[in-house]
């Protein structure tokens, strides 16, 4: 669909010629000459740019574009003077003009002012776009109430500048949360940038938190930038900071006080202006007890505590954790989505998934690579998920009834397994008539393979 334009001019022959040459340009163009008729067909349709006269009979340009935007219409807007001065010029700025032409008009600079405007409203389009793809990829899932608590917790201190200590198990999301804190707070048009400091070897965190200049040690042969300096006015994201070495602990400790910091090799101090979001999967006051973490830099960091739980704590995100993957996976690998029974389901509930959602994401990667068909069930789950159930014995509340039949579903859909869901093998595997297993399987809940 051609981009549409608004030419607000009371001279005939300037709306003709405009109008003309943006036709042939490929742009819908309409015309009108006053202020007036612009703000009535603005009513009835909103187009994507207006040419606007600045001197027009009764409303002028620079009212017409404060009514406009007081009406709530937002168009691109060029300013067309003959009489231009700064104070005029600095007002349509302030109410977001983009350009000024000035007459007599020169048609080519008026068509290049055009595209510009054009082409900078595709950017802030695509720049929304990237943005809200941004927000949905951090998006922190789940209905259970510990994850309904999270992101109520996110939402009242994301728009703050308070340190945020994330506690939980590996894989259970930390990195997330931290994206989802720095998408949804002030400071989420500055960097993002993280430091793993379990992964960096203690000769080099300082040079990579800091920096460093050439020349102050061996391999030095440039300026390094730190990762502070980095992420100045943004986000700085210290993944299992439980693992820092003492030294480094100190340094950091020195830079959240002072707000400011010296690279490796230099005696100048450079100011930094960095929100710091930690995480560990480490009980940091044991570490304290014994000598391993500082107890100053816990309370530096420890301002805003969070804790993502583990996923056999919330099982009943799986089925959405599993459905948002498969989502995500089909359209990585351009498939067409997958489904999942509910056996499938029921057998991923009771799994103690010790690797959290991570684990997760990653047996769902692999079932869409690897399951040919369109809708997955329990025989295309690895046979790791049938072993370890954990036991119903483990609730005090338990029946004999229910341990039994817990025992006895359990058994099946192990034999089902081993037996690639063959209804005739797995019933001789388990001395039962065929008939029999049916009807045991429907009263235990399991699902036959269609």
């Amino acid at each position: 669909m051609a981009q549409s334009i608004l030419i607000v001019d009371d001279e005939a022959g300037i709306r003709d010629s405009l109008s003309s040459i943006l036709t042939e340009e490929g742009y819908a163009v309409e015309s009108v000459s006053s202020g007036e008729e612009c703000l009535a067909r603005l009513a009835k349709q909103q187009v994507d740019l207006v040419l606007l006269d600045v001197w027009l009979p009764k409303m002028d340009g620079i009212e017409t574009l404060e009514r406009m935007r007081r009406d709530g219409h937002f168009p691109m807007v060029v300013m067309i003077s003959g009489h231009g001065n700064i104070e005029t010029a600095v007002r349509a700025t302030k109410l977001g003009a983009f350009d000024f032409v000035e007459k007599p008009l020169s048609l080519e600079k008026t068509t290049q002012s055009v595209k510009k405007a054009f082409e900078f409203l595709q950017l802030q389009l695509e720049n929304r776009r990237l943005r809200e793809e941004l927000g949905q990829r951090f998006q922190v899932l789940g209905d259970s109430v510990p994850m309904k608590a999270l992101r109520q917790q996110i939402a009242l201190t994301a728009p703050t500048n308070g340190r945020v200590l994330i506690y939980g198990e590996s894989g259970t999301g930390k990195e997330l949360v931290a994206h989802a804190l720095h998408a949804a707070s002030l400071r989420n048009r500055e960097p993002f940038v993280e430091v793993n400091c379990a992964a960096i070897p203690e000769e080099l965190i300082e040079s990579e938190l800091f920096g460093h200049m050439k020349g102050s040690f061996t391999g030095a042969s440039e300026d390094k930038v730190g990762k502070f300096q980095k992420a100045d006015n943004g986000t700085l994201f210290l993944d299992e900071v439980g693992d820092m070495s003492l030294r480094t602990q100190a340094k950091v400790l020195r830079v959240l006080e002072e707000q400011r910091l010296e690279r490796v090799g230099s005696t100048h101090p450079t100011a930094v202006n960095v929100r710091v979001i930690a995480a560990t999967n480490k009980k940091l006051e044991e570490q304290i007890a014994r000598g391993f973490f500082r107890e100053d830099l816990f309370y530096r960091l420890n301002v805003i505590p969070f804790t993502v739980p583990a996923l056999r704590e919330r099982v009943e995100d799986i089925p959405i954790l599993t459905r948002h993957f498969l989502a995500e996976f089909a359209a990585a690998y351009g498939r067409k989505p997958k489904e999942i029974s509910d056996a499938a389901l029921a057998v991923l509930a009771r799994h103690s998934w010790p690797g959290n959602v991570r684990e997760l994401r990653n047996l769902i990667e692999r079932l869409m690579i690897t399951c040919p068909h369109s809708r997955i069930e329990p025989l295309h789950l690895p046979p790791e998920l049938f072993r370890g159930l954990p036991a119903i014995s483990s609730r005090p509340n338990a029946t004999l009834h229910e341990a039994r039949s817990a025992y006895e579903r359990e058994f099946i859909l192990r034999k089902l397994s081993e037996n690639q869901w063959n209804m005739t093998r797995t019933a001789v595997a388990l001395g039962l008539e065929r008939s029999h297993l049916y009807r045991k399987m429907k009263s235990l809940g399991i699902s036959a393979e269609e």
